[in-house]
């Protein structure tokens, strides 16, 4: 059964519990890298820079978010997916598809080329779901060159 997809607020309680929970879990992933005391300074998001925020819902019950923002700096313009993630109990239902669906839309819509997205070399599942999706390597974009473990990938839509 697909999930349902409601567009909200960046700001919207569900959508900031599931992000805290992707940050959390990210931050227990890499807590023995020592490049991990440079993810607070990349992994920030100014909400101003937030295009659309998705939350997934099974039985009104919040399983997975994803954004999609607008880079400043060299890559102003470009748009980068963030956060994209789904509740351990709800990996692999197909929630993430329609999550990276929706966001890939999103940047359509929005008149973008191609969607960027940022990840790491010990999220395994991650980058074998980007590659099947078609993302390719790009080169590491800011602000995550300081974060030896960041992997950039991107798309073209």
């Amino acid at each position: 059964m697909p999930a349902r997809l409601e567009r909200v607020d960046f700001a919207h309680p569900d959508a900031v519990a599931l992000r805290d929970e992707h940050v959390e879990s990210g931050n227990r992933l890499y807590a023995s890298d020592p490049a991990a005391v440079h993810r607070g300074g990349s992994e920030g998001i100014d909400p101003a820079t937030i295009v659309v925020t998705v939350v997934a819902y099974r039985d009104d019950v919040p399983i997975g978010h994803a954004c999609l923002r607008r880079l400043d700096g060299e890559l102003a313009g470009e748009l980068e997916m963030k956060r994209l993630y789904v509740r351990p109990a709800e990996r692999g239902s197909g929630v993430a598809d329609e999550l990276l669906e929706a966001i890939e839309g999103a940047a359509r819509a929005e008149g973008a080329a191609r969607i960027l997205i940022h990840t790491g070399d010990r999220q395994h599942a991650a980058l074998r779901f980007y590659a099947r999706h078609g993302y390719t390597a790009i080169p590491v974009f800011p602000p995550y060159e300081a974060v030896t473990y960041s992997l950039c990938f991107g798309k073209e839509l």
